[in-house]
């Protein structure tokens, strides 16, 4: 691990965000309630909440940070692609007071969440797929911010 020992606490953001794209009758079943798992975008939420908290089990180089805060949005893509699929977009944007960055915690909450949504829709549409994870945004530290081109 890199040692950060010498970096000043500053408030930290990190933004990012995710698609799964599926058929637009797997939409229909979560929006409606009906998958046998359950609640799909409540379970993936706190998936995508718990993935943050222990980011630094699954990515061996990440340090350990005490978060001070955890979003998650999830909104519908109803605009068929040009296979026919919609989808469900997640935005997460992670935050703390901290001599480190939460890129990895917000880029590692995205794809739980999508991860998440995969494994209990799975049964009726296993040809889904996660589509342009990407960090959106980063505020804090010696670097001040940076924004991907065209982020909202």
């Amino acid at each position: 691990m890199v040692d950060v020992s010498g970096k000043a606490d500053t408030q930290r953001t990190a933004i990012a965000s995710g698609v799964l794209r599926m058929l637009p009758d797997t939409l229909a079943h979560i929006r409606a309630g009906k998958m046998a798992k359950g609640d799909v975008l409540t379970v993936a939420d706190v998936a995508a909440v718990m993935a943050a908290k222990h980011t630094t089990d699954i990515i061996p180089m990440c340090h350990s940070i005490a978060l001070t805060g955890v979003q998650i949005e999830f909104s519908e893509i109803n605009e068929p692609d040009p296979q026919g699929c919609v989808g469900i977009k997640v935005i997460t944007t992670i935050s703390c007071t901290g001599q480190t960055g939460v890129e990895m915690e917000a880029l590692t909450s995205a794809n739980v969440a999508l991860l998440t949504i995969y494994d209990m829709c799975k049964a009726i549409d296993r040809g889904m797929r996660i589509e342009a994870v990407q960090l959106e945004e980063k505020r804090g530290g010696k670097s001040g911010i940076w924004q991907r081109e065209g982020a909202k």
